[in-house]
């Protein structure tokens, strides 16, 4: 067995490529557009991954945007995503300046957690040893679930 691909269904296009591309910085891979089935997939891979999804197609994640307005609620979600990060507190700051609410802190300098725009949620984890605890995230309550 080979893990290919988590699916996500978005309802911004524009919000969630800014969201999983410009502030988390997975790149688009491939892109394929359904004019019959009226949908776009968007596949996106970690830098780290990109050669890996060139070869295998994977491991990556698909973005399906359906082209006729939907709502979707939690019912149609699921736990979480999961990345590894090469500065935890970095990317947590891009992400909480860009107006990201952080729900769960990077408190221990090894796990935070935020939400997409359509209410995924993404587990950020630091590579390598656990950084040190800095403030302001060292004392920063939780927000909102994950």
């Amino acid at each position: 067995m080979q893990f290919l691909h988590t699916m996500v269904r978005i309802s911004d296009l524009d919000a969630s490529l800014h969201f999983y591309c410009d502030l988390l910085g997975l790149k688009e891979v491939r892109r394929k557009e359904n004019e019959k089935g009226r949908f776009t997939l968007i596949f996106l891979a970690a830098p780290e991954d990109e050669e890996r999804s060139a070869q295998l197609s994977a491991p990556e994640l698909e973005l399906t945007y359906n082209w006729d307005p939907e709502t979707y609620t939690g019912g149609r979600n699921f736990g979480h995503l999961a990345y590894r990060v090469d500065d935890i507190y970095a990317l947590c700051q891009k992400l909480q300046d860009a107006g990201v609410t952080i729900n769960r802190p990077p408190r221990d300098g090894h796990m935070a957690f935020v939400k997409s725009p359509d209410g995924i949620s993404i587990e950020l984890l630091q590579k390598g040893d656990t950084l040190a605890p800095q403030e302001p995230w060292a004392s920063m309550e939780n927000s909102g679930n994950w």
